[in-house]
């Protein structure tokens, strides 16, 4: 079965390296694509909360810098 024209690929992010030091960089092109570090969303804090549609989720980091998204 063919891939949609408007599929988004991340098989090759730096992220998905295993080491949980989120390592990329932001470029132009990320920033195009709808990419966002995780540091930017969580300012340094464990846990920040999401409203989307109308219900509230939090997104957690682990002490093995992972994420973690709960309603």
């Amino acid at each position: 079965m063919p891939t949609p024209a408007k599929a988004f690929t991340v098989l090759n992010h730096p992220s998905l390296d295993n080491s949980g030091r989120g390592t990329s960089q932001t470029t132009a092109s990320s920033t195009a694509a709808g990419l966002v570090e995780s540091a930017e969303l969580l300012r340094g804090n464990k846990t920040v909360g999401i409203l989307h549609n109308g219900s509230l989720y939090r997104l957690q980091a682990t002490k093995l810098g992972k994420l973690i998204l709960t309603k």
